[in-house]
């Protein structure tokens, strides 16, 4: 069986009894990055606890990883699969392989818990009914300009909440190209997420492009905005 185990994106407070369970209980896990999942099971380990094998498994070899860990579950392992934090498979690695299990009859179980994009559409305050999810945007500017052009004749048909991740590096020119796509409207930005710098805006673009410039951003954004909103 394969486990895929959600970790926190930032306070460690925020893992499960049942992540931590199964964390424990498997012969192998599988980390994006295996040094940071040793602390978290360090900081959680019980006097006399063993902590399990850590094998790295992230985005470069994950295709090569790939048939070790269906020999490991084929042959009864119990296998658990992790990435530096929040939900495996969300714009994470094990997506392959999870497909790959599902060709081979091998179960898959999720162990629910800390994911960004919900966070940040829980306390956003836009509309949560409907959410459209678009990753990690692309580097280029001309493929990112075509992404939020579909996004937005898309959003003629369904009106959703648009989520979707930026780098700190690219911010400021993703949200210039989404200002030139849907106008000066007001969006939500989300970054350190349950962490001591937690930081949360909502304001028109060309304002928090002007502050953004003024104090260059740190660390990864989700970013969120309504298409209800933008009349």
């Amino acid at each position: 069986m394969l486990y895929l185990v959600s970790t926190p994106i930032g306070n460690l407070d925020d893992i499960t009894y049942r992540a931590l369970n199964t964390l424990f209980s498997v012969q192998i896990i599988y980390a994006e990055d295996t040094r940071k999942t040793l602390n978290l099971l360090q900081h959680y380990r019980r006097e006399g606890q063993q902590i399990s094998k850590l094998i790295s498994f992230f985005e470069e070899n994950e295709l090569e990883r790939i048939p070790e860990v269906i020999a490991e579950l084929e042959k009864g392992t119990e296998v658990a699969l992790v990435t530096n934090s929040g939900t495996p498979t969300i714009s994470d690695p094990g997506f392959k392989l999870v497909r790959e299990c599902w060709n081979r009859g091998i179960k898959v179980v999720s162990i629910p818990g800390p994911c960004s994009p919900i966070s940040a559409l829980a306390c956003s305050g836009l509309p949560t009914d409907k959410f459209i999810f678009l990753g990690f945007t692309p580097d280029k500017s001309v493929p990112r300009i075509k992404l939020f052009e579909k996004v937005k004749s898309s959003l003629n048909t369904l009106p959703a909440t648009v989520i979707f991740f930026e780098s700190p590096f690219r911010l400021i020119k993703s949200l210039e190209d989404l200002k030139n796509i849907f106008g000066d409207i007001e969006i939500v930005t989300c970054r350190e997420l349950t962490k001591v710098y937690e930081e949360i805006k909502k304001e028109k673009i060309s304002l928090l492009i002007e502050e953004f410039s003024k104090n260059p951003p740190k660390g990864e954004f989700v970013v969120l905005f309504n298409a209800k909103l933008i009349q």
